[in-house]
């Protein structure tokens, strides 16, 4: 155990320090370009996220989903579609830009190379991540200052206070901009400190939990909504094959993405309704010994309490990452190993989530 929490906290160090080098390289060129995308958008451009490996179509389907539905109140849903690479020339229009991963680069005229400098896949992706999310954050300062919206700080105001303050000098808003990226990325680092520094023990045991059932033949399935769907892409394509797996001997290990089956799950949602979109399934696919690992940013959505109780009845191990307080499921310990991630805002809890379950999925190695 003491060898693992070593392990776990040299993982955990890693990340806080390429987070720290990368975004201070970095801030001042995702501004600008969260300018030059405001202004695509405005002409009507759209993005298109283009994903090649499993691990990049869940980036791709993540950025889709945060641009088309926003969760800053009263900020408009922005047309981006995920893509496969073959289909970009297809659907490409003239104002429209790009956004790809491994290398993580955005075309807006000219392009955009991000990438970060690190060895680890992992790292790289889940800056990405912060990185991605930070443009889909702050493009919508500019829209304030372009004269398109009217809708003001609204709600968000305490997150974006900026956003109130009526300016025609756009030099300024960048630089604005540029200090909240840093801001967001060091409140990132934080929040990946608490989430894993709390949570050692049910990391460790979750690992070898899943490691267990593994072993014995077990499967783990996957579930989330929205943004935590893509994470729970993002966690079977890094169970199945793990972008680490030729450098470091990891094996192929049995899982399945309950999300991803759009036939099944509009079926389900239209038939039954969505409460049932993950526990029908398990009724249909999992066996005793198998795994259920839940990703739920408020730790109380109803499909996601109701799978893992289908999940404990048929004698499934249960693991859950949720933000908040940890929610209901939290409160009344409805899975076996539960991670907590303490914040109130989506962004920030996806991005230390993201570490926890790459930090979960190295462990079980």
């Amino acid at each position: 155990m003491t060898v693992t929490l070593d392990r776990l906290d040299a993982l955990l160090e890693r990340r806080l320090e390429a987070s720290e080098r990368y975004f201070a390289a970095e801030a001042g060129r995702l501004a600008e370009l969260c300018r030059i995308m405001a202004e695509r958008f405005e002409c009507g451009g759209r993005l298109l996220a283009v994903g090649g490996s499993p691990q990049a179509w869940s980036d791709a389907h993540h950025v889709a989903v945060e641009f088309v539905h926003p969760v800053i109140v009263g900020k408009r849903a922005l047309p981006a579609l995920a893509v496969a690479p073959g289909a970009v020339e297809l659907l490409r229009r003239d104002d429209d830009m790009t956004i790809s991963f491994e290398p993580l680069t955005v075309a807006a005229g000219e392009e955009w190379l991000l990438e970060p400098a690190d060895a680890d896949p992992f790292v790289r992706q889940e800056l990405a991540e912060t990185a991605y999310h930070c443009l889909w954050e702050l493009v919508h300062v500019f829209f304030e200052h372009l004269g398109s919206s009217t809708a003001g700080a609204g709600a968000s105001g305490f997150l974006y206070p900026f956003l109130s303050a009526a300016t025609g000098d756009v030099d300024a808003v960048v630089e604005d901009v540029r200090a909240s990226v840093e801001a967001k990325a060091a409140e990132t680092a934080e929040l990946r400190r608490e989430t894993i520094v709390a949570s050692r023990e049910e990391l460790v045991e979750g690992a070898a939990t899943i490691r267990r059932a593994f072993d014995a033949g077990g499967t783990l399935f996957a579930f989330g909504n929205g943004g935590s769907a893509t994470d729970a892409m993002d966690v079977v394509a890094d169970f199945r094959a793990a972008p680490q797996a030729g450098a470091r001997h990891w094996s192929s290990r049995r899982a399945l993405d309950l999300t991803e089956d759009s036939a099944i799950l509009s079926a389900l949602a239209n038939d039954i309704g969505p409460a049932a979109l993950y526990s029908r399934q398990l009724i249909a696919f999992a066996r005793p010994g198998d795994v259920a690992l839940a990703l739920s940013t408020s730790g109380g959505s109803a499909n996601i309490v109701e799978a893992l109780a289908q999940a404990r009845r048929r004698g499934l191990a249960t693991v859950a990452f949720v933000g908040y307080d940890g929610g209901r499921i939290a409160a009344e310990r409805l899975a076996d190993h539960i991670i907590v991630t303490p914040s109130e805002y989506v962004p920030r809890i996806q991005e230390a989530q993201a570490s926890a379950y790459h930090v979960l999925r190295e462990l079980v190695e």
